[in-house]
């Protein structure tokens, strides 16, 4: 069916979606999730305007090396660069079975001045993998502010919980103590690995350029008359039209499919550091010592009216798996292409491309909004530390009796007997922990009484957490931030 057959019926009323809209799968990802700007960026709209302007930039270019272009057909194809037919091309291409054709078609169509010269000397790929990179590049663009906006945010958070002592878990088991912005350090380490990850791919992305059918610029040379030269310029001109720096100087048919590893596995990684911040939130959420932000109506459950459910991050957890996974498509795409290029990339990549930008967008987008409005609840904490403590305190309490003359083996024993007691009591009993009732009453541990208030202090167990949250912050994620200031203030108005 052509599109304008597939569209004749669809009406917008207001911002709700048609009535034909609910009669076909629509991707979540863009109905219910991705943002307007990346939803954009890997729009038909924005795909084949860019088409378009690459196609201008090829006549510019070819213009200013001598070739017969004149300045009018130049400008038809400019005043027509956002105005297309996609019932048109649709047409096309259900007539030629090749969408970059049906386009040049359709684009000749309202410009008949240009129409001998679009294409000129050109590949389908000309067009198809300079708009991929275009739309990889601007896909960045937009993930990085949001990622240092989640960084920002993340800071903030650590350095207000910089010294609040919280019980440290490992194997998910109570461990020594740490603070609350130490363990949001911990989060933002990898956060500022994804950071430099993706800006370093996000530089290292080249522009195809002008390279003709295999990568031999052999339609070009042939154009210019065996000019090597302005083959060199043509395409160094239409590289710097299309805003890239640098262009690959060997591609086959196709830039080397190597990229969307490169790209796509730094997304994946991201997808991988925000699962387990939002598992880590998930799992403090259970113990009632820190939750994402709860809208005043919000409803946790539909049968436990009482339910907070961690809905956000359970929505950051699942999209993660997904935008994993897709890591999976670009590297079995790139060992199957056969010498210059294989076709059998093509559809795998207009799914998987898109779906890797737009699902980090999503989870970015949510995960700022989640750090905005943690809420951290320090009496539950101090609960969970005191329950602890005694055990965690024991060592401190054996140096202490051998400062005031005890005998370090003597009070070993005394302490572990003490210790199996009142675990006896906390699992078999389900009381609390009372070794330190017990260690009170005990006339052994007289010499140290009057002390043990300050042995017992949660801060002399977090060792250095608050200088190492001040010196990191300070030098290696504040730094980073850096050229996002303009950006950073921007907030999320998130739709759940």
């Amino acid at each position: 069916q052509s599109i304008a057959r597939r569209t004749s019926g669809l009406k917008v009323e207001g911002s709700r979606p048609a009535p034909y809209e609910f009669n076909k799968y629509r991707s979540p990802l863009v109905s219910r999730y991705a943002s307007k700007e990346m939803a954009y960026n890997f729009s038909d709209r924005k795909k084949f305007t860019t088409w378009r302007k690459l196609w201008i930039y090829l006549a510019k270019a070819e213009k200013a090396l001598g070739l017969p272009v004149t300045e009018a057909q130049v400008a038809e194809m400019e005043s027509h660069a956002e105005d297309i037919d996609f019932a048109m091309a649709a047409e096309e291409e259900s007539k030629l079975r090749h969408d970059v054709m049906a386009h040049v078609h359709t684009f000749a169509h309202c410009c008949p001045t240009a129409a001998p010269i679009i294409h000129l000397g050109a590949t389908s790929c000309y067009v198809g993998d300079n708009t991929d990179l275009i739309m990889l590049r601007d896909g960045f663009d937009i993930l990085l502010p949001k990622l240092a906006r989640v960084i920002d945010r993340l800071s903030n958070f650590a350095e207000k919980y910089a010294g609040l002592p919280t019980l440290g878990f490992t194997h998910y088991q109570p461990a020594q103590l740490t603070t609350v912005g130490k363990r949001a350090c911990l989060w933002l380490q990898d956060l500022a690995m994804d950071m430099r990850n993706l800006q370093r791919a996000r530089e290292d992305l080249r522009f195809r350029g002008v390279k003709g059918t295999t990568g031999t610029q052999a339609s070009f040379l042939q154009l210019f008359q065996g000019d090597h030269d302005k083959v060199e310029d043509l395409d160094r001109m239409v590289t710097e039209m299309a805003g890239f720096k640098k262009a690959y100087m060997v591609t086959g048919q196709t830039y080397s499919r190597k990229v969307d590893i490169d790209c796509l596995s730094h997304l994946a990684s991201m997808g991988a550091t925000i699962h387990k911040i939002c598992t880590d939130i998930r799992l403090l959420a259970n113990l009632k010592e820190i939750e994402e932000p709860f809208e005043k109506e919000q409803i946790g459950s539909s049968a436990m009216p009482y339910k907070r459910n961690p809905m956000r991050c359970e929505r950051c957890c699942s999209l993660a798996r997904h935008l994993i996974a897709l890591l999976a498509d670009p590297l079995q795409t790139a060992s199957v292409q056969w010498l210059e290029r294989t076709l059998d990339d093509s559809a795998n990549r207009r799914i998987s491309l898109p779906e890797s930008f737009l699902t980090a967008d999503i989870i970015l987008s949510t995960l700022q909004n989640i750090t905005e409005g943690l809420v951290v609840y320090p009496k539950v904490i101090e609960r969970h530390i005191l329950h602890e403590l005694p055990f965690m305190a024991t060592e401190n309490i054996i140096m202490a009796m051998v400062k005031a003359g005890g005998n370090r083996q003597d009070c070993h024993e005394k302490i572990r007997v003490l210790s199996q007691q009142a675990a006896t009591v906390v699992k078999h009993e389900g009381g609390d922990n009372d070794l330190l009732a017990r260690v009170q009453a005990d006339p052994y541990f007289a010499p140290i009484l009057g002390h043990l208030d300050n042995i017992l202090d949660p801060k002399t167990f977090i060792g250095r957490a608050p200088q190492q949250v001040a010196r990191f912050l300070s030098e290696e994620v504040r730094p980073l931030l850096e050229p996002y200031k303009a950006e950073i203030d921007v907030k999320i108005e998130l739709e759940l």
